[in-house]
């Protein structure tokens, strides 16, 4: 979606070749092929890992959690899983802030304000929505199992699953003009 906005934005002119049906199924493809390959990952670590019967206080089972159930020492797994996970947020979201950077450049060289708050309204929404579903991520799965409370894991795990979808449509709908004029 950022590079479908920075391609719009900052190359309009070419963006019927630029953005075609082949360059969305390969957009498509990768992030199939890239989530396919996160969750194998997490799914064979947690099938190779010996549980205990421990009780789980949680609503949800996020890796760290899950991985507070083992009986063995897993250093080495979580190192590796908090290290994957890592990696493969910070390259998705250094992408969207690369995108971001650059259509912001881009609009600020637009001389009419109208123009701007036009492409500053469609951005910005996405922008927070995105920010806001990877921080609540990244607090609810990369961070160690060892020194969590679990209360405190709780509550941050309800604010990753309720948080973005809550939030979602309240920040889609503020471009609406009669929400604005509502609230």
């Amino acid at each position: 979606m950022a590079y479908d906005r920075y391609v719009a934005i900052c190359d309009p002119l070419h963006y019927g070749t630029v953005v075609n049906k082949e360059t969305c199924i390969q957009m498509a493809a990768i992030t199939w092929i890239s989530g396919l390959l996160y969750a194998t990952l997490h799914t064979g670590a947690t099938f190779a890992v010996p549980f205990c019967s421990n009780p789980i206080n949680q609503f949800l089972c996020v890796i760290p959690q899950l991985l507070k159930l083992s009986c063995s020492d897993l250093y080495l797994i979580e190192v590796v899983a908090i290290s994957f996970s890592a990696c493969f947020g910070l390259g998705c979201f250094s992408f969207i802030v690369v995108s971001y950077v650059e259509i912001f450049k881009t609009v600020l060289r637009i001389p009419s304000a109208q123009g701007r708050d036009k492409v500053f309204s469609t951005c910005i929404p996405h922008l927070t929505v995105v920010s806001l579903f990877l921080f609540t991520g990244v607090f609810a799965n990369l961070k160690p199992t060892s020194n969590s409370r679990a209360d405190l894991d709780s509550a941050v795990a309800m604010a990753y699953c309720v948080l973005p979808p809550l939030m979602n449509p309240i920040i889609y709908s503020m471009r609406n003009k009669e929400i604005k004029a509502v609230l």
